[in-house]
């Protein structure tokens, strides 16, 4: 079907004259395209960003989620704790280290791992503990991860994904665990089309990064292999592109929180919806998310469609899916799962547009 001119998407990515003119600027240059100076240079202003103190950038957040925990030392045999709501990069990833996936409920408050139900899942093959800070959201009692990760020697692994501009009491997130990873791919608050990020403040973890992301080499460019490896590197294209979205981070990072609060205002009152408690002076949210009660949100969907409004339903829960088939039960996962629907949450939004489909959406529980 056709997108019509004046469907309002769930999501786009917002490149401008901007990021075209650093691209022509820098292959009129001679650029040599692959990752050089531009790479590290965004990969400085990443850093300074999140106030770590090494930042590498990969080719995208399922290799970054992987080489973490790759560079943690984890592999067969051990097992990583993952939230049962999540996107499947964060489980995909544990497989893709050869480790094995251990699925935990998550806490309705934020859909952030439960912590109690996490600690029951800790077996002596637990390495490590995956956190998503879903959504931009984070568990109130985040430092209660670290020191149980701490005292019981399991490496946590922060899936920031979804959380480049969202901090907790002015640290941001991913900064807490021993490594933390960011998404870039279309969707994100910046977009390099695909990308990953990990930053971390342990100098052996990424001196272990950089030689899995770049064949296991002593060094750039030298052909001498210390260990295995693999090429998981960025470009200088992809890095520019990346820089010019980070120039305008901070004023995404505040128009999200608007469009956020501006949703809020004007659905209040709705009966048949619900929004995820949300701590907007800390909280950037990456999408609109709401739950959507009594079995209506297949309905709303496409009452958003015929309207010309995009949307998208929540992540399934992933131990019941067919790559994964486990006969568990993870009833909050389930529940957020059925009920989820995000809606249009790009930054080019306009207060008009917010308000079109916060009418519709009206509309629809009028019937």
């Amino acid at each position: 079907m056709a997108i019509l001119e004046n469907f309002i998407n769930q999501m786009e990515p917002w490149f401008d004259e901007k990021e075209e003119q650093a691209i022509s600027e820098y292959l009129k240059s001679g650029g040599w395209v692959t990752e050089f100076k531009k790479t590290r240079e965004f990969e400085k202003m990443i850093a300074e960003y999140t106030g770590a103190k090494y930042c590498s950038v990969v080719s995208n957040g399922t290799i970054s989620l992987t080489l973490a925990l790759i560079a943690c030392g984890i592999g067969p045999g051990d097992e990583v704790i993952v939230p049962d709501y999540t996107m499947v990069a964060s489980a995909n990833a544990v497989k893709l280290a050869g480790a094995e996936v251990v699925f935990a409920d998550i806490n309705p408050d934020n859909l952030c791992l439960d912590f109690e139900l996490m600690k029951k899942a800790v077996s002596p093959r637990t390495k490590a503990i995956m956190l998503v800070t879903i959504n931009g959201r984070y568990p109130s009692n985040l430092e209660e991860f670290v020191s149980f990760c701490k005292e019981k020697e399991i490496k946590l692994i922060e899936d920031a994904a979804q959380s480049l501009g969202s901090f907790k009491n002015g640290k941001h997130l991913g900064t807490f665990g021993d490594i933390g990873s960011f998404s870039f791919s279309a969707p994100k608050v910046i977009s390099t089309g695909q990308g990953g990020a990990l930053i971390t403040n342990d100098e052996i973890l990424i001196e272990r990064i950089q030689k899995l992301r770049d064949f296991g080499r002593e060094k750039p460019g030298a052909d001498r292999y210390l260990t295995m490896g693999w090429n998981f590197k960025f470009t200088d294209i992809q890095a520019i592109i990346g820089t010019e979205q980070m120039k305008k981070l901070p004023w995404r990072v505040q128009r999200k929180k608007d469009i956020y609060a501006l949703y809020k205002k004007n659905l209040e009152g709705v009966a048949g919806i619900s929004f995820i408690p949300t701590n907007l002076e800390n909280t950037s949210p990456w999408f609109i998310d709401i739950l959507v009660e009594n079995g209506k949100r297949e309905d709303l969907i496409e009452f958003l469609k015929n309207n010309q409004i995009g949307s998208r339903p929540f992540y399934p829960a992933l131990h019941a899916e067919p790559v994964y088939n486990r006969s568990e039960s993870h009833p909050v996962a389930q529940k957020i799962a059925a009920k989820g629907l995000w809606l249009p949450s790009s930054s080019k939004l306009t207060d008009e547009e917010i308000a079109r489909v916060c009418d519709a959406i009206k509309d629809f529980f009028k019937q």
